[in-house]
């Protein structure tokens, strides 16, 4: 058992109204200058949707993320070293900037400076990247509030199957949820090992992936490789940029912007054991549906004795072993599994996830005749809900719909035992039961959910900046790729970071 550790996040779907502050916010503090106007390090989606850039969830045509080969082994999707070295300087499998979407300016000086008249001045819109004037056609999150959804959603790649002949984009019968996205800073990232510069890596300490800026050499391979377009080209230096985690912040103790900012209080910040030895076999499992599963299985419970023995000798400190133990992300993936993620047949082994959104349950019991105070028939509505068990299975379960209604009705039993517990009555334990939750941990969850407290949905502890030496010393500690031999980085903030020559096919 090799114990590392990785700051992780969980976002309560449930939660977010689409309000957009977190891209905002994370925009002013990341790209908020010249060669990286189209990028949103953080944005939110409307789903059903074609997303951002346009399809990126279709890996068909854009070969992002990792795929088994005749003989069961882990490789890129994008193709081995051969092939990257002879489209090194003429990748096709890029997304343009009309898949992004052309940002834009305004003329506000002529709505200042124009002379008093009869007219009523305009602002016209211009593009940023040619100065000229423009019309706007495209966006970030064109289907937002279902705007664009009649013309646009039907693109949406998770729409397959006959299943999706019963999703209708007409007011009476559509359905909507808002999803936040950001870099998954994944445990088998297809980044680091498409990167032929070794500019992308993964920290040891943290596990945050990151681009050293003097090392890359704009191939643009990470684009390509990275499923879920979260690798970005900054047009003025030629660079590939990403979401940073807020790396600054975490190693102050601090959560990332867009958590900090989040108006819903939907995200959860907490660390993650796992076990760096099972990554590969976890990511190379044979059933998409069982990648679920594989991936929990490589998490280690922090509150086992053997693990923290484990930990410590792998160079954990005591205070991150008790953030581990406290951590609501480990509460949410591993002791409650209410959280999934997001894309798991990627085979990134991705650690951002998600408590999928739950329909109105009561309204589906109300519309089959059923009685709202029997859990049969409570749970059954699961299945009838407005948002397709499918369409959410196509996002967080590689198409299972078992696992995403095990989560559903877990969080429809809790929310009926407290609602019957907030109206004054005892509540039914049986319906907990059946869910697999006691009394207690239903309250606990609850809390968790519904009303946590900043410190409870936060708990990143400081980096320990005077081991910073120390970690110079554990070769072979990271995660990512078999190849070649750790090596100092540039020091971060006082912290040195290490990376593994990560190559074609790399994995744990």
């Amino acid at each position: 058992m090799r114990v590392m550790a990785q700051v992780a996040m969980v976002m309560n779907l449930d939660k977010c109204i689409g309000c957009h502050t977190c891209s905002v916010t994370c925009k002013q503090t990341w790209t908020n200058r010249a060669g990286v106007e189209y990028a949103w390090f953080n944005n939110v989606e409307t789903k059903p949707g074609v997303g951002y850039p346009r399809r990126y969830e279709d890996q068909e045509r854009w070969k992002g993320g990792w795929m088994l080969d005749q003989r069961g082994r882990l490789v890129l999707r994008s193709g081995g070293r051969v092939k990257r070295l002879l489209s090194l300087f003429s990748n096709p499998d890029l997304p343009s900037i009309e898949d992004y979407y052309e940002p834009v300016t305004y003329d506000y000086d002529n709505l200042v400076g124009a002379p008093a008249g009869t007219d009523i001045p305009v602002a016209r819109p211009r593009s940023v990247l040619t100065g000229k004037p423009t019309a706007i056609t495209w966006g970030a999150n064109w289907e937002d509030g279902l705007g664009g959804a009649p013309e646009h959603a039907g693109g949406d790649p998770n729409l397959t199957g006959e299943w999706a002949r019963k999703v209708r984009f007409e007011f009476e019968q559509t359905f909507l949820f808002h999803l936040p996205r950001l870099c998954e800073h994944c445990l088998n990232p297809a980044c680091v090992s498409a990167c032929p510069s070794g500019a992308m890596y993964k920290r040891v300490e943290d596990g945050v992936v990151l681009v050293d800026q003097d090392r890359c050499r704009g191939w643009r391979m990470c684009v390509t490789a990275c499923p879920y377009k979260k690798v970005y080209v900054n047009h003025a230096t030629g660079k590939a940029e990403k979401c940073t985690f807020c790396f600054p912040r975490i190693e102050a103790g601090q959560p990332t912007v867009c958590s900090e900012t989040c108006v819903g209080r939907l995200r959860y910040l907490g660390l993650l054991l796992y076990d760096a030895d099972r990554v590969g076999a976890a990511a190379a499992t044979s059933d998409e549906k069982d990648l679920l599963d594989a991936q929990r299985g490589v998490f280690l419970d922090p509150r086992d004795p053997e693990v923290r023995a484990a930990a410590r000798e792998s160079g954990i400190p005591e205070d991150w072993l008790d953030a581990a133990r406290r951590s609501p992300v480990h509460d949410l993936v591993s002791r409650y599994r209410v959280a999934l993620p997001l894309h798991p047949e990627y085979r990134t082994l991705p650690m951002v996830w998600y408590v999928p959104p739950l329909s109105p349950v009561l309204d589906a019991v109300d519309a089959a005749g059923g009685d709202q105070d029997d859990p049969d028939h409570v749970f059954a509505a699961v299945t009838r809900l407005r948002i397709p068990l499918e369409y959410l299975a196509e996002l967080f379960t590689a198409g299972d719909t078992d696992a995403v209604a095990g989560v559903l009705m877990k969080l429809t039993a809790l929310r009926s035992y407290m609602r019957e517990r907030t109206l004054g009555e005892t509540g039914d334990d049986a319906v907990l039961k059946a869910v697999g939750l006691t009394t207690r941990e239903a309250e606990d969850l609850h809390r968790l959910l519904a009303v946590a407290k900043y410190a409870d949905r936060y708990v990143v502890p400081a980096a320990h900046k005077e081991d910073a030496a120390a970690l110079t010393a554990l070769e072979g500690r990271c995660p990512v790729g078999t190849s070649g031999e750790a090596e100092p980085r540039r020091v971060m903030l006082g912290i040195p970071t290490l990376r593994r020559d990560t190559t074609a096919g790399g994995h744990p």
